[in-house]
C-alpha cells in the first residue's frame, strides 16, 4: 500500500535518499533530517497508514518492537539519560507528515532548552470516574 504524494512513501520506494539505520520486511528506520537531537530516528511502516487509526494491528504491534531495538541502539551509542518514543496523530497533535511514523529521540539531563516535549499536569478532575466510563463505552 502506497500513497504517491507521500514523502515517506517516496523515501520507502528509494525515490528520495535517506540515511537508513534499520530495515526489515515491514519497517524502515531513518535519521530525521530535522532532528530534535543527534541520533533522532524515525520509524516508518512500509504500508502507508495516515495515522494510528488506519494502522493495521500487525504493524501497530511490530512498530513497538522496532522502537525498542532502535531505542536500545541509540542509548548504547550516545549514552543518553533517557529516550522519548513519540507518535503524533493529526495536525492538532503535531503531525506534519501524514504517514504514521514513530520518533525515537535521545534525551539528556538539562536538554529542555532545546527539546520541549511535555505538558503541565493538571489537578485530578473531580469527575475522573465519569471520564473513565465515557472512554470504556467506546472500546
Amino acid at each position: 500500500m502506497r500513497d504517491e504524494n507521500c514523502i515517506f512513501c517516496k523515501i520507502l520506494a528509494g525515490e528520495i535518499p535517506a540515511q537508513t539505520v534499520y530495515e526489515d520486511d515491514s519497517f524502515q528506520a531513518i535519521l530525521d533530517v530535522n532532528p530534535a537531537a543527534r541520533g533522532h530516528v524515525i520509524i516508518l511502516p512500509k504500508n502507508h497508514a495516515e495515522n494510528l487509526f488506519e494502522l493495521s494491528e500487525e504493524d501497530a504491534a511490530g512498530i513497538m518492537i522496532v522502537a525498542k531495538k532502535i531505542a536500545a541502539a541509540v542509548k548504547k551509542t550516545y549514552k543518553c539519560d533517557g529516550i522519548n518514543v513519540l507518535q503524533n496523530n493529526g495536525a492538532a497533535a503535531g503531525q506534519s507528515v501524514f504517514h504514521l511514523h514513530v520518533h525515537v529521540i535521545p534525551r539528556f539531563e538539562g536538554d529542555t532548552d532545546t527539546i520541549n516535549i511535555g505538558w503541565k499536569p493538571n489537578d485530578t478532575p473531580s469527575d475522573i470516574a465519569e471520564i473513565a466510563k465515557e472512554i470504556k463505552a467506546n472500546l
